[in-house]
């Protein structure tokens, strides 16, 4: 079974759900992404990613947090397993010719399972990172870990392996608006459901992918928004609201939504929504 990550639910056949799926990669890189510096600025400085790291992003996306890694002096590969529009715009990100100079021999980007990062004409990975944060869709504990299963045979013995996650809700603001995703989507109570994030998530998923842990950390990751618009675009760009998507409609799911975050807007218009992501960095054994 090829590994998949639970995210994208809405159809891709037709021209119209192809423009849709563009467009909320577009949304996702321009406006959502970025809400998860915090978390990679603090993974990378605990690690001391630099020259000597071989990094094997899981779940890319865009790719953000490999250009960061790269800038950093890191080799990067990235492994999108699920949404083909967010790849493309990874690699407008890291194709060469942006970088100029700068640009790193073995820099790659595949589409599909990690298998396809393997290259024996390079050295094992010394990172792994999934980035994309589990604890809220029903299921994505599993796909993640059918990810890590095809990955961690490509890393070094010692290698770390970084899993990110949703931290409690009452230390999540955006939990009341994620709210909105399990009421509309209860007809479906299937996978790519919302849930709220259980305390041990990143445990089990590293437990039953045989790795040992060796910390954690919680890192403030505030969601900030120019306005209701943005902020829309930005939160159903995640996919965590396909499934309440799928039950009602778009419309329904837009009203909803920007009637949750309504609290959260402040005087001058903009949307602040306080956060805090929990990740933990087991070893390869």
């Amino acid at each position: 079974m090829t590994p998949t990550l639970v995210r994208q639910h809405l159809p891709s056949t037709g021209e119209t759900s192809r423009r849709d799926l563009g467009a909320r990669a577009r949304d996702w890189s321009e406006i959502q992404e970025r809400m998860l510096v915090p978390l990679y600025e603090a993974v990378y400085e605990r690690l001391e990613v630099g020259t000597g790291t071989r990094l094997l992003g899981l779940g890319c996306g865009s790719g953000l947090a490999l250009l960061m890694a790269a800038s950093k002096g890191a080799a990067v590969v990235g492994v999108e397993p699920s949404s083909p529009e967010r790849l493309a715009l990874a690699r407008e990100r890291l194709q060469p010719e942006a970088w100029g100079t700068r640009a790193r021999a073995g820099t790659r980007l595949v589409e599909g399972a990690p298998g396809g990062a393997s290259d024996a004409g390079t050295a094992p990975y010394t990172l792994v990172t999934a980035f994309e944060p589990i604890g809220c869709l029903a299921g994505d504990s599993e796909g993640l870990g059918d990810l890590l299963a095809a990955a961690t045979p490509l890393a070094e013995r010692g290698a770390s392996v970084v899993l990110v996650g949703w931290g409690p809700p009452e230390r999540c603001a955006t939990t009341s608006v994620l709210r909105v995703a399990t009421k509309l989507a209860e007809p479906l109570r299937g996978t790519g459901s919302w849930r709220p994030a259980l305390r041990d998530d990143l445990e089990e998923v590293a437990q039953r992918a045989g790795l040992r842990p060796d910390g954690s950390g919680r890192v403030s990751c505030p969601f900030g928004y120019a306005d209701l618009d943005s902020a829309l675009k930005g939160l159903l760009s995640t996919g965590l609201f396909d499934a309440a998507i799928e039950a009602t409609d778009q419309a329904q799911v837009d009203k909803e939504v920007t009637e949750a975050l309504h609290p959260y807007q402040r005087r001058d218009g903009t949307v602040w929504m306080p956060n805090v992501f929990r990740y933990l960095v087991a070893d390869v054994p």
